[in-house]
């Protein structure tokens, strides 16, 4: 698969829109409340679990160019340090 070059607004624009459009739907419950979920911007496919790490090396691992993007479930912001980063992006 061809690699493909987004900025990294473009990587959250495509994700949080996913996210949006399906996702959200299907993750936004009970036990997911705090997890992490990893999506591919480009496919749409997505995993969950607590650090996100596990989702992102399996995703990673079917699509080595996969552009992902990290959200945390029921929140507006994946990671904070000191108000500087709102979401947490692996390219």
């Amino acid at each position: 698969m061809q690699s493909i070059f987004w900025s990294v607004e473009e990587v959250a624009s495509r994700a949080k829109q996913f996210y949006e459009n399906g996702i959200r739907q299907n993750v936004e419950h009970g036990d997911n409340i705090g997890k992490m979920s990893v999506i591919d911007a480009e496919t749409g496919e997505y995993g969950i679990d607590p650090t996100g790490v596990e989702t992102a090396l399996n995703l990673k691992q079917k699509n080595p160019n996969a552009r992902l993007f990290t959200i945390r479930i029921g929140y507006d912001v994946a990671v904070s340090f000191g108000g500087a980063i709102n979401q947490l992006v692996v390219v």
